[in-house]
């Protein structure tokens, strides 16, 4: 099982991620029961409700929008440095570049809805085992205009972090067969961004994230923060 795997990785620590440190309080790690398959099932399950109440949303939003924005973007992700616990690595989700696409839907007021993914560009190693860190979120927004050329962005919502692991052959009725597995999690994510109007309805967006992930046993901690810069553009205008 993943887990067990996992667990067996963690007993060389792998310092490619920074300084180990060396907590006293963190609990030992488990191996898969059906208690833990039921719980993983019903975080997925979770997440998927979350994301068909999301998606509902907007396209309620998009038939009501007064501005649509989309952006694309790259940044990079820091996170606690990495731990040794009962003789087991944790590492480090720090590192690597990140692309994130980017929307949002403007209702009244300069209130509306935002969805997000981001994802490692390259795979990192897990002791000898390849994974993929892929964040994503649905926000509110809030997008006060500050000048002709400035408007700021606040955001705060919930989403989900997709660890993907490969070279683990899966099975699930949604997505068939892969080539990896998908260890889900829940989290919240707050952020910002400033966008500066470049060219006409053109923006270029500096822009930070906060996620806290849920049961991120896998790594030394659940905070992490997305940092970067986006370019984008604002149908139906600033």
């Amino acid at each position: 099982m993943l887990s067990n795997l996992l667990n067996t990785l963690r007993l060389e620590p792998d310092l490619s991620a920074g300084p180990v440190s060396h907590p006293t309080s963190r609990p030992r790690p488990t191996s898969y029961n059906a208690t833990t398959l039921h719980s993983g099932e019903n975080i997925l399950r979770k997440l998927t409700l979350t994301t068909a109440a999301f998606a509902l949303l907007f396209v309620g939003a998009v038939a009501h929008a007064q501005t649509l924005d989309a952006a694309f973007g790259f940044g990079g992700l820091t996170a606690p440095s990495a731990t040794i616990s009962h003789g087991l690595n944790f590492p480090s989700l720090r590192g690597g570049a990140y692309p994130v696409f980017s929307a949002d839907f403007l209702l009244r007021h300069r209130i509306g809805l935002e969805g997000e993914i981001a994802w490692r560009a390259s795979q990192n190693n897990y002791g000898n085992l390849p994974y993929r860190p892929i964040f994503w979120a649905f926000n509110g927004i809030w997008a006060p205009r500050l000048s002709k050329y400035f408007t700021a962005e606040l955001v705060g919502g919930i989403g989900g972090e997709d660890l993907r692991f490969y070279g683990i052959p899966n099975f699930s009725q949604l997505g068939g067969y892969t080539t990896y597995t998908s260890s889900n999690h829940f989290m919240e994510d707050f952020g910002g961004g400033l966008r500066a109007y470049i060219w006409h309805d053109v923006f270029l967006r500096p822009e930070a994230r906060l996620y806290l992930v849920h049961n991120n046993v896998e790594f030394s901690s659940g905070r992490s923060a997305r940092y970067g810069i986006s370019l984008g553009y604002s149908f139906g205008g600033k």
